[in-house]
């Protein structure tokens, strides 16, 4: 079993792993994806006149502040154009994909943040509204029906919060903590950049290899989205998961180039 996250920045391209996950599973590999939209999210905000906003947490992580319209504007971009694009390309190479988010059968569950407390303009604020959440529990119910029966899993963002309510959840960890679920060997984060890199500037500063044990030692390396990578792959590998890599979806064969090992393998 193998758990696929690719991201859903700006510049990332779903072609190659698509195509390279479709080889794998018409030769009878087990491959559950998900992915992101942020890019899209982000784009889509913009033309409906609410522009995105990103705050920053106590503890120093980014992300994105999201009251009840900012959430129907994830969902669209989600749920919709992101989740069905994929379908559509694993579709148009013969496997039977199936689009669903984690709200579906509470497939990503957990508790909903109503209030969050951010650093702005370097004080404590406390925003009221917010429909984001913390991933507590993973339903493979539906998710185990799918595969048991031939079909291919893609799944992102929401989640459902424990009142049924749709919340938005980081779906680095919840692919992370999908992959301990379903005791996946290996677990792979594509993105738009190569791995963890000592320099942001400088591709050839990619980390190749980090121990699981060793984790923390390399967070102050990471900016961005990667801080939150790191996080998901001390999830997964905590829950069993042997291998993570971070590596790129914009090469050939993105998924065969991640297992070869290009890319940062923490293990």
């Amino acid at each position: 079993m193998l758990v696929v996250k690719i991201g859903g920045g700006s510049g990332i391209q779903i072609g190659p792993t698509v195509e390279d996950a479709a080889d794998r599973i018409r030769d009878g590999g087990k491959i559950v994806l998900v992915h992101g939209a942020s890019g899209e999210t982000n784009l889509l905000a913009e033309r409906l006149g609410k522009p995105p906003r990103f705050v920053t947490s106590v503890s120093g992580l980014e992300s994105r502040y999201t009251d009840r319209e900012t959430l129907e504007i994830f969902e669209m971009a989600y749920c919709g154009k992101g989740n069905k694009a994929l379908v559509e390309a694993f579709q148009s190479r013969g496997v039977n994909a199936v689009g669903l988010s984690g709200l579906d059968g509470r497939i990503f569950e957990g508790k909903r943040k109503d209030t969050i407390t951010i650093l702005e303009g370097g004080k404590r604020k406390v925003l009221r509204g917010d429909y984001t959440g913390k991933i507590e529990r993973v339903n493979l119910g539906l998710v185990s029906l799918l595969l048991d029966h031939g079909y291919v899993p893609v799944l992102c963002p929401p989640a459902a919060s424990y009142e049924g309510e749709a919340v938005n959840v980081d779906g680095d960890t919840a692919a992370a903590m999908l992959a301990a679920a379903l005791k996946a060997e290996e677990f792979l984060m594509l993105s738009n950049v190569p791995g963890l890199l000592r320099d942001v500037a400088d591709a050839a500063s990619l980390v190749t290899r980090i121990p699981a044990r060793a984790v923390e030692e390399f967070m102050p390396l990471a900016q961005g989205r990667m801080k939150r990578k790191l996080m998901a792959a001390t999830i997964a590998l905590e829950g069993g998961v042997k291998r993570v890599i971070l590596a790129s979806a914009n090469v050939a064969r993105p998924v065969t180039a991640a297992l070869e090992g290009r890319g940062t393998v923490i293990s």
